[in-house]
């Protein structure tokens, strides 16, 4: 039998200066319908987009550049970017609720403010959707949903029609809305336009192909019956979004709703909701019918509205475990359907015989990709004594050169974390984690005098039960542990209440199989870290979440079965 793996090619994003599009560091809001000025004054403008001719305030394309793929799977050899000129903008936006393809000021007119978390100033007010803004939002969903609708009546193949035509007028606005999310949420630029935009392009066009292809099975049944079983769409979705990846969430929820043909009311994350609120904005301009698609920003209070409202059949939530139980239980009174996909402490399991630069290098984006602030972060780095020392000296250099700082600068790959709490909630853990006995290798304090930043911060000599091996940090914290037997390490990394993802590095294909099986977890990767392909099942064992995301596995949970037997006279085989 094959006894080696062949060394790994990294697939990892290459971002160099000359391939960037320059980002619009401070995007107007051009879909809300009011913009306030510096005066205070309010002023109703058309929603228009960042790519029509003779705007004011948006130049148009000036060039196109090459880059490399950015390492997700199903990326092509090289992207053709455009490059749009930055703005300065003394205003800022209010941002209004999306229902019924309107824009629409909250029932009570409370808002509430976004903020760039890296320099903690203002971007916008958000009109804050509120119980009786979710009734109207869900009952727009269901008299779009009623029997008879122009989209009940829509053939399947034209659900795809308007998926692909979605993903066309994101790929048309990409780098604007790539600026909206790092301005919003503060992941470095070429991050949100190479990984997130385009993930969200690849995977609307993924899901718009299955639209016209989710069909039932004729099936023998006993005696005189004609049997047959009829796929229809759940009905009305509930989709709840986490602040971390806010565009590629929504699309990993809408994509397949849609296309299964159901309608939907989604509420964004308070920390950033603006891209939502653009998509939306596009979702009218695709064609999709009044009510199919409804945005409404909000806090807690909306979603809780949500989860319990009668009317809505489903809940996709993405977030955290704690809330992902309150939504469970909040669905409990009118059985909805529900897919979770939660939270995580991902083993990173690394072993003599990898090859050592390489596993660094992958355990370093495992952890610090995104500021940390990923479900799947391979926060628990398991390494084989035989190594560790070297590893660790390593992994602390490595975490020494990320560069941390304005995410619209070319140059950097570590921005802000997303908020204060947020910030606050790591350096504690970091500190736990001085008091429980783990040595500092690397970093282990605020970032700068201004926003939310860390410093990529390396732990070793980290026991199990310390506070920073138990918890998800969700923050830029490597905590290296050390094992010494196989059964020892498979045994420690399934030792978590959570089982969202794991990783192995080795050149033994045995070795391999054997921990890939014994591990409890949703995604195994094998040598590499954080590939995600629409095609791929993504979820989580235990505590991490219930059903999954991506791939045929996606659009079944938008999916009810009805079973129809029809009484024959007579039957042939």
């Amino acid at each position: 039998m094959l006894r080696n793996i062949s060394k790994v090619v990294l697939q990892r994003a290459k971002f160099s200066t000359a391939a960037a599009p320059a980002p619009q560091t401070n995007p107007e809001i051009l879909y809300t319908g009011v913009r306030r000025t510096q005066l205070g004054t309010t002023t109703k403008i058309k929603p228009k987009h960042p790519t029509e001719p003779n705007r004011k305030l948006h130049a148009p394309l000036l060039a196109f550049q090459q880059m490399p793929g950015a390492g997700l799977c199903g990326n092509p050899s090289h992207l053709i970017l455009p490059l749009v000129s930055s703005t300065k903008l003394g205003a800022y936006s209010q941002m209004l609720l999306f229902i019924n393809n309107e824009w629409l000021k909250s029932s009570d007119g409370k808002t509430f403010q976004t903020s760039n978390p890296a320099n903690g100033k203002v971007i916008a007010d958000i009109q804050q959707g509120n119980k009786s803004d979710i009734d109207q939002a869900v009952q727009a969903a269901n008299d779009a949903f009623k029997l008879g609708s122009q989209w009940r009546r829509m053939d399947a193949s034209q659900r795809g029609v308007l998926l692909n035509r979605l993903a066309n007028l994101i790929e048309r606005d990409a780098a604007y809305i790539a600026s909206l999310e790092t301005l919003d949420n503060g992941k470095p630029y070429q991050a949100s336009y190479f990984h997130d935009v385009q993930g969200s392009i690849r995977s609307l066009r993924y899901y718009a192909g299955w639209a016209d292809k989710n069909h039932g099975y004729t099936l023998p049944a006993d005696g005189n019956y004609f049997a047959y079983t009829r796929p229809e769409p759940v009905g009305v979705c509930g989709q709840i979004i986490p602040w971390n990846f806010p565009l590629l969430m929504a699309a990993w929820k809408l994509g397949p709703a849609l296309a299964a043909g159901c309608t939907l009311v989604l509420k964004p994350a308070e920390q950033t909701p603006l891209t939502a609120l653009y998509v939306a904005q596009l979702v009218k301009e695709a064609g999709f019918p009044a009510g199919v698609v409804n945005v409404v920003p909000g806090f807690g209070d909306a979603g809780a509205a949500l989860v319990a409202h009668p009317n809505v059949d489903k809940i996709a939530f993405t977030g955290s475990t704690e809330v992902g139980k309150l939504i469970q239980r909040g669905a409990a009174d009118t059985m909805k359907r529900i897919t979770l996909e939660l939270g995580g402490k991902s083993p990173n399991i690394i072993f003599a015989d990898a090859d050592v630069a390489a596993a660094v290098d992958q355990a370093h984006h495992a952890l610090f990709y995104n500021m940390g602030q990923c479900c799947t972060a391979g926060s628990r780095t398991f390494v084989e004594d035989k190594i560790y020392d070297q590893f660790v000296e390593l992994a602390a250099a490595r975490a020494q050169k990320r560069v941390v700082g304005d995410p619209f600068r070319a140059d950097v790959d570590h921005g802000p974390q997303i908020d204060a709490e947020q910030q606050n909630k790591i350096l504690g853990l970091i500190e736990s984690g001085k008091r429980q006995g783990a040595k500092l290798q690397a970093g282990g304090s605020r970032a700068g005098d201004q926003g939310y930043f860390v410093q990529p911060t390396v732990f070793s000599e980290v026991n199990d039960d310390m506070d920073i091996a138990r918890i998800e940090i969700f923050g830029p914290v490597q905590q290296v542990l050390r094992f010494s037997e196989v059964d020892e390490v498979i045994q420690r990394a399934n030792n978590t209440e959570y089982g969202l993802a794991a990783a192995i590095y080795t050149k033994d294909l045995d070795r391999a199989n054997y921990v890939i099986q014994s591990l409890r977890a949703g995604t195994v990767w094998v040598n590499d870290y954080n590939v995600f392909c629409n095609q791929v099942p993504f979820g989580g064992f235990k505590q991490s979440g219930l059903g999954r995301e991506n791939g045929p596995y996606g659009i079944k949970n938008y999916i009810e079965n009805k079973s129809v037997l029809v009484k024959l006279t007579a039957k042939n085989s």
